[in-house]
């Protein structure tokens, strides 16, 4: 690796970016090789330019033309084709999304790091330094969550007992999308999909899709 760290910044937002970029601008050790809006832009600029280090957003649209974010998929899946083209890659997670299960799932998944937008600009200079130089770095709220089990959701959770396939489609069915938009975008019969809302209801002792709504605003899956 080079001297320098070369890192792509991941966020919808580009005054977000410019904030984050100026924080890490005033190191001389670090440089922003490129920045990416969407997770599909990340992805491509990763198979272009393998950067040292990633830093991104979790809640973000998956490409160009999807709508503003309202929750973690498009961060989700392109941490999870980040990391099935380049399993050693370096990614630290940043945002405001600090609720279970997404840290257990995505420390799961591979990331390196895990820290808050609330963090200071010490803590996130620190955290790619560590990531950079083959550790891991975890915000203090992120560590209380996360163990030896860190794919299991926190027992506090409400959706703690949904396995992965059905968080997905839970959270997908929060953003209000349709049981064939959700079947064509992950690949499953619609009839699999009813089946997996209706065990996430039954689970979840929800009656409808109004009621797994509120329940994701609730616990933070979900923006209003």
């Amino acid at each position: 690796m080079s001297k320098t760290i070369r890192i792509l910044l991941v966020d919808d937002h580009s005054i977000v970016r410019a904030g984050f970029q100026h924080m890490l601008l005033k190191e001389a050790d670090m440089e922003i090789l490129a920045e990416a809006e969407n997770g599909a832009q990340a992805v491509e600029l990763y198979r272009k330019l393998s950067p040292d280090v990633v830093v991104m957003d979790l809640a973000m649209p998956a490409d160009s033309a999807s709508a503003e974010a309202t929750s973690t998929n498009g961060g989700l899946d392109a941490i999870k084709r980040i990391l099935a083209f380049d399993p050693d890659a370096r990614i630290l997670v940043l945002t405001i999304w600090e609720a279970s299960p997404y840290p257990a799932y995505v420390v799961d998944a591979g990331v390196k790091g895990y820290v808050t937008k609330r963090c200071a600009q010490n803590e996130l200079v620190h955290a790619v330094r560590e990531i950079y130089n083959g550790r891991c770095y975890f915000s203090p709220s992120i560590s209380d969550q996360i163990g030896p089990d860190s794919g299991t959701p926190s027992e506090q959770s409400p959706i703690a007992q949904l396995t992965k396939r059905e968080l997905e489609i839970f959270t997908m069915l929060a953003e209000g999308h349709s049981v064939n938009t959700i079947a064509n975008t992950i690949y499953l019969s619609p009839k699999t999909v009813h089946a997996h809302r209706a065990n996430i209801l039954r689970k979840l002792n929800l009656s409808n899709g109004s009621e797994i709504i509120h329940l994701a605003l609730r616990i933070g899956i979900i923006q209003a």
